[in-house]
């Protein structure tokens, strides 16, 4: 991997919201271009003077003056942003003007607005999701394909079609618009699963990959600080992500591998992480709105409040899920549901809702589908077919790290008394 790879993926939906600000919207290719400039620039430069101090700044100053240098050579030539026309056809009036908008606190404005142009109308979710992965957060085709569980080549042409139909826009969305709720509903869900590919993610490197989840927390925070966006879901979902957050730092052990969740640390989670979370749940329970973050987020709680596995209020969380399959079901919410039924009554009663899934075939290509039905069968005795299990599990590891994980259940199942959990 390129020095600066994680840093050049941060900054890539900075540097684009802020050029399509200037540019356009039509314009997004250009935007993008002058952003691959900046990161070939960076490259060439570091790799002989080395990294600078401050590495966001030198990208930004260099895509500010790439950006300058276009509008000079191409404002007879090519149509900008129409509200900073006037402004770009004079040289005493183009730096200024270009200069500001690159101005901390007008490129998170910028980036809130690209989120919401993301979610264009005449797009499905799955493609408003995708665009914001991918010009908000600078996600690659392969790391959305991950996130939807899809394969990249489809997401790639979903890309390369939506892009087209935002580019018929000539500027950024404006949060003062009548469809502002409905594109943040699709917002909301982009953070979710940016996150969920960090925390979750099937990376070739890393089992956890804290930038991404640092990201989602971020831009999350950019949603709260404004007023519109600011909503009861808005606030459930930051205190998911928060909560989340806070059990990090055990979720790998020593060499970099998948820690399960019921042998983690806890002396190593992050208190003040959590303490954030639970002040943002609270502060979400405003209103009739129950979303299906609000409930995620009270699992994530009841889980980070137990100080030991045994202290875990199993009752609850069932309850919990329950509410959630109401709200949002799916199988992978259903595998959920059933593991913590299982902790609660019971490894059988785990294994017949686990077989009672609905659409439990969509879960065919889900390693922790095996995995937990691996654990249950060896929480009873039956080593054999908790050994098939986990088998059948790692043949679907998604990276090096997961194979891993499983490849020690498939070894536990030579030692019955063992019991072990899902991650």
């Amino acid at each position: 991997m390129e020095p600066g790879e994680h840093l050049f993926r941060r900054e890539a939906g900075r540097m684009v919201a802020a050029l399509t600000r200037i540019f356009g919207l039509h314009n997004l290719t250009l935007a993008e271009d002058v952003v691959q400039d900046a990161f070939c620039r960076a490259l060439e430069v570091w790799r002989i003077r080395g990294m600078p101090d401050n590495p966001s700044a030198w990208l930004m100053r260099t895509a500010k003056n790439r950006a300058i240098d276009v509008l000079r050579r191409e404002r007879t030539a090519r149509n900008f942003e129409p509200d900073l026309a006037r402004a770009i056809e004079s040289e005493w009036t183009l730096v200024p003007t270009v200069s500001e908008l690159f101005a901390a606190h007008a490129i998170k404005d910028d980036q809130l607005r690209m989120m919401f142009s993301c979610c264009h109308p005449q797009l499905s979710e799955e493609a408003q999701i995708a665009l914001v992965l991918n010009l908000a957060c600078g996600f690659t085709a392969a790391e959305i394909a991950s996130a939807f569980l899809s394969g990249r080549a489809g997401i790639e042409k979903r890309i390369s079609r939506s892009k087209k139909i935002l580019a018929g826009s000539k500027t950024l969305f404006d949060l003062a618009d009548d469809d502002f709720a409905e594109r943040l509903t699709a917002v909301q869900r982009a953070l979710y699963l940016l996150f969920n590919e960090g925390y979750h993610g099937a990376s070739a490197e890393s089992a956890v990959r804290v930038e991404l989840c640092r990201e989602a927390m971020r831009l999350g925070d950019v949603l709260l600080d404004n007023p519109m966006a600011a909503t009861p879901a808005t606030y459930a979902l930051c205190a998911l992500m928060y909560l989340h957050a806070a059990r990090l730092p055990s979720r790998i052990d020593a060499e970099g591998g998948l820690t399960s969740f019921f042998e983690q640390d806890r002396s190593r989670w992050d208190r003040a992480l959590a303490a954030r979370g639970e002040d943002l749940l609270e502060r979400s329970a405003t209103g009739a709105e129950l979303s299906e973050y609000h409930v995620e987020a009270a699992i994530a709680a009841v889980h980070t409040r137990a100080k030991r596995p045994e202290d875990t209020d199993w009752r609850a969380i069932v309850r919990l899920y329950d509410t959630l399959m109401r709200i949002r079901p799916s199988p992978v919410v259903a595998l959920n549901r059933a593991i913590a039924i299982a902790q609660h009554e019971g490894p059988d009663r785990g294994l017949e809702e686990i077989r009672a899934i609905a659409d439990g075939e969509r879960l065919s290509g889900y390693p922790f589908y095996f995995a937990a039905l691996g654990d249950l069968e060896l929480r009873k005795g039956n080593s054999q077919n908790a050994r098939e299990h986990f088998q059948a599990a790692l043949k679907l590891a998604r990276s090096p790290m997961e194979r891993r994980f499983l490849e020690q259940r498939v070894n536990a199942c030579a030692a019955p008394s063992a019991e072990l959990q899902r991650s």
